[in-house]
């Protein structure tokens, strides 16, 4: 009696895991699966490219200050003959 509950149980089980196996590799599933991984590695790139950017903001702001340039927001006074 109990070895007929365990390998009910047991056939029951390797049911649920095939059925799932085989849901994950239904089209939709893996459609779905695709999109999401896209959308991040999408999402990866914009954090990169805005931290890129700002550090490419930050050390020219440094250079800037160091060579006492103009700043980045004032990159040109009028009042100074430059040669023009």
């Amino acid at each position: 009696m109990i070895r007929r509950l365990f390998y009910i149980s047991l056939g029951a089980f390797g049911a649920v895991w095939v059925m799932r196996k085989l849901q994950s590799l239904h089209p939709n599933h893996l459609a779905r699966r695709a999109v999401r991984g896209a959308s991040g590695v999408l999402d990866q790139a914009r954090d990169f490219a805005a931290e890129a950017l700002d550090g490419a903001a930050r050390r020219e702001t440094e250079l800037r200050t160091r060579f006492g340039l103009d700043s980045v927001e004032n990159t040109y006074t009028y009042d100074v003959k430059d040669g023009r």
